[in-house]
């Protein structure tokens, strides 16, 4: 194997560099990597980088995450036991569900359904809850205009319907069983508390995703993974 780049040791010491290194912070496109990393029991060492001082930005970092964004992993033993540096959190959760076999299923219809799902999390959940989080609460006082946040909130508020909907008639997003789908989704459901919005959100309304939600958080491999790259907001 290929010797193993590691970015400034001096910032982020590697201890078990035979191990997959997950650079991350718990926000919840960094909450995705962990809690998956948990439910497959794939050893990994975690490191902190810390977005509210730019860490990421770092030329070091900037050589795993060209787009200085959070989480990346390093793997040493990658495809063709190569070590392999990634971004993009959906880009990870399917690398890390090919790796392990579990969380995405070996049937073609159960595999196009969680890609399905998961994508619809990157598309639109992400972007549009950061987005709402951002005009509601964080931008709160520096805009007269209410445009943002009426259309943000009301985008916000479809997207759950579409959830609700969909989990309504299904147990878990993509069908009968827990997947990347699931884990990608519900660290941004739960993150709507940050926002202080769940009440204009009409949250409670949306019974089937609540339901859902207390079952995600609910795992013991959640838990452990809410631990990891914990910071003050």
């Amino acid at each position: 194997m290929s010797a193993t780049w590691f970015p400034n040791t001096t910032q982020w010491p590697v201890k078990h560099p035979e191990r997959l290194q997950l650079y991350t912070m718990a926000t919840p496109n960094g909450l995705k990597v962990s809690i998956a990393l948990e439910e497959m029991g794939i050893p990994y060492e975690a490191h902190l980088v810390n977005i509210m001082e730019n860490t990421q930005f770092d030329p070091d970092y900037l050589k795993l995450s060209p787009n200085g964004k959070i989480p990346t992993i390093l793997d040493p033993n990658g495809p063709e036991g190569e070590p392999i540096a990634m971004m993009e959190s959906g880009a990870i959760l399917l690398y890390l569900a090919e790796k392990s076999g579990q969380l995405l299923p070996t049937d073609r219809r159960g595999e196009l359904a969680v890609r399905q799902w998961l994508f619809f999390q990157m598309a639109h959940i992400g972007p549009m809850f950061g987005q709402f989080g951002h005009f509601y609460k964080y931008a709160a006082d520096k805009t007269s205009d209410a445009y943002a946040v009426t259309r943000y909130t009301n985008e916000a508020k479809r997207l759950l319907k579409v959830l609700d909907d969909r989990l309504a008639v299904s147990p878990w997003l993509a069908g009968d069983e827990y997947s990347i789908a699931d884990i990608a989704t519900f660290p941004w459901v739960a993150g709507l508390t940050w926002y202080d919005g769940l009440a204009v959100l009409e949250f409670d309304s949306f019974k089937h995703v609540k339901a859902w939600l207390d079952r995600c958080e609910a795992r013991p491999a959640t838990q452990r993974g809410r631990q990891v790259g914990l910071f003050d907001h």
